[in-house]
């Protein structure tokens, strides 16, 4: 396909990822109460939240458009959350011609795994929120009141949901790059402490809060699921190992066979898909 071709591809998929983004957002606009009422729950869910009313936890704004602009993001976020078949379609389709088969494979199973860790992780991040809160929360004197501005705390459960879900497809890019021939598992095995160690201390620096109970909350699960990445990898390079050598007979100083009708069919092959 000629340059201004793959630019036209390019500009027709981007403009209908925005569209589809900006019919997520008016729908996000919609649901924005009852997302909102989830959002804020793990807060509202501690003591120190009711400020105002004993009944009702409260929480802030400290400018004129403050709310506006909150309902702006948590809607555009919801529009991104609904409309992601639609962009991860276009940006696939735009990719995918100049993929292999093999290479195609690997992108599928790469994100039939993906897209369940991440929610995965973002769940675990919303069930710990609320304990990292009431630890530092907890702090606060009897005679003081805590004004939680609804930036801070947005900002704050934003941040968790997206470090928890992200830290959960480490153990992924492990297993990918095993299979791709990269990383082997006993080099895996090897660096094990030096990868559980960076696994705590990447805990201990990426959550907000940085609390004890959250940075275990993260490392543990992501720990458990960096053994099974390497117990894959343990069970794949075994296998591998199985698969008679073509090459074992060969000598070192003597030429490998080459399969000249293999080689040709994929010339041939390379030169239609041009």
């Amino acid at each position: 396909m000629p340059l201004m071709e793959h630019l036209r591809e390019l500009r027709n998929r981007l403009i209908k990822s925005i569209l589809a983004l900006v019919i997520g957002a008016i729908i996000g606009w919609l649901l924005f109460d009852p997302v909102w009422d989830v959002l804020k729950q793990p807060y509202c869910s501690l003591p120190q939240s009711r400020v105002v009313d004993k009944d009702q936890c409260s929480l802030f704004v400290n400018g004129i458009f403050s709310s506006f602009f909150l309902k702006l993001k948590i809607s555009c976020i919801i529009g991104a959350v609904i409309s992601s078949p639609v962009w991860l379609y276009q940006i696939w389709a735009f990719v995918a011609p100049g993929l292999y088969q093999k290479e195609r494979r690997w992108t599928y199973t790469f994100m039939g795994a993906a897209v369940p860790l991440f929610f995965i992780g973002s769940a675990l991040a919303y069930v710990t929120v609320d304990k990292g809160l009431a630890i530092f929360l907890g702090f606060v004197a009897d005679d003081v009141k805590p004004l939680i501005t609804v930036d801070s705390y947005l900002s704050y459960v934003l941040t968790m949901l997206l470090v928890f879900g992200l830290t959960f497809e480490l153990p992924l890019f492990v297993v990918i790059l095993n299979l791709a021939g990269v990383l082997s598992s006993s080099r895996i095995r090897k660096s094990q402490r030096v990868a559980i160690f960076g696994i705590f201390a990447f805990a201990a620096v990426a959550t907000p809060s940085a609390d004890p109970f959250t940075m275990l909350a993260l490392a543990l699960p992501t720990v458990v699921l960096f053994e099974i990445a390497a117990l894959l990898a343990f069970f794949n390079d075994r296998r591998k190992a199985r698969r008679p050598d073509p090459y074992a007979d060969l000598a070192d100083d003597e030429a490998s066979p080459l399969d000249l009708d293999a080689i040709d069919a994929e010339l041939e092959k390379g030169d239609s898909r041009a």
